[in-house]
């Protein structure tokens, strides 16, 4: 069942009692009953003040773990990165086909344009990024999601390679390029993800890491986050 239908049974369950009540005393309009009513009334807007103050909490620590941050990381740390960084809440455990020992990984793409230069770094985000079993010692899993970083870090490179052949410099232009290859990052991912089943079909796995590995050897060059546009007309 889905999660969110989950909370507002819950919910619709905790406050039929109040609702009821309501209903009782507002169907039987006497004096006595109005200072009754408006306590109840009180009571169920204080209640659901309380309730959304709480979702937005759960909100919040769902998409960062601010009780337990820690700072994106950039690319030259991939090889530093272990499943103790991975510090994100999940507050819905699954299982992924039957499975506990699942995570899931959140990179971004980020840039900074200034004059003629351009700054480009993929991102790790540890407390957005969850792993079910932080003592798991699934090598495979985390090679699996580790490679998501690289994906992001490769189409980095692409966009780099990209803004590079460009004879001068036109912002529009470079933030075109930058959003193409977001969108071509994210289609990526997506089809890394399916085609390895999470790193479950080994064969894929497989044949991905030696694509991205070649890809990003291809695009050394381009591993400097700072790429300066020089004007050649």
């Amino acid at each position: 069942m889905n999660d969110y239908l989950i909370i507002f049974l819950i919910f619709l369950l905790y406050f039929s009692p109040v609702f009821y009540q309501i209903f009782l005393l507002l169907k039987e309009r006497k004096e006595e009953n109005k200072k009754l009513l408006k306590r109840l009334l009180r009571f169920t807007k204080y209640s659901f003040l309380l309730i959304i103050f709480t979702a937005i909490i759960f909100g919040i620590l769902s998409h960062t773990n601010y009780l337990n941050y820690e700072k994106p990381l950039t690319f030259d740390k991939y090889d530093k990165i272990t499943f103790e960084n991975f510090r994100g809440i999940e507050f819905f455990k699954k299982s992924l086909y039957g499975n506990k020992r699942f995570a899931y990984v959140v990179t971004s793409i980020e840039s900074d344009i200034e004059n003629n230069s351009v700054t480009i770094e993929s991102l790790f985000h540890p407390s957005r990024s969850f792993v079910y079993k932080k003592n798991t010692n699934s090598e495979e899993l985390l090679r699996h999601e580790k490679y998501h970083i690289k994906i992001t870090e490769l189409f980095v490179r692409k966009t780099k390679e990209n803004i590079s052949k460009l004879s001068s410099f036109d912002e529009k232009t470079v933030n075109e390029i930058i959003e193409k290859n977001k969108i071509e990052e994210r289609k990526y991912q997506k089809e890394y993800d399916y085609n390895t089943l999470h790193s479950y079909v080994l064969s894929e796995q497989k044949k991905y890491e030696k694509e991205v590995d070649s890809l990003l050897d291809l695009l050394s060059e381009f591993k400097n986050p700072k790429i300066t546009i020089n004007d050649k007309n």
